[in-house]
């Protein structure tokens, strides 16, 4: 796979995520592996959180801020830009 596609099936699932991380362009999509690796580990504490009674109202309210996220990185990546996604986009789990 080359970069552009690479970096659009990362943002699609984690298995998604995987099948580009093993099979794709890693150097070329290395920002946004790394992207939308943290979009989908922050899912993930999110959904955990969200059967806590309180928490749980926060935590689905910042999972719809996610999900926005998520559409602006895959946008990113489908005009194969290396914009940041808001808040999240610092963190470097790849380096």
């Amino acid at each position: 796979m080359d970069k552009k596609v690479t970096g659009i099936v990362a943002y699609l699932t984690i298995i998604g995520w995987l099948v580009a991380f093993l099979a794709g362009d890693k150097e070329g999509a290395k920002f946004h592996l790394n992207q939308a690796l943290v979009i989908v580990v922050t899912q993930m504490i999110l959904s955990v959180l969200a059967v806590i009674p309180i928490v749980g109202i926060v935590a689905g309210i910042v999972s719809l801020v996610v999900f926005v996220f998520w559409i602006l990185g895959l946008v990113s990546a489908i005009k194969e830009e290396e914009k940041e996604v808001p808040l999240l986009g610092a963190i470097k789990i790849l380096k």
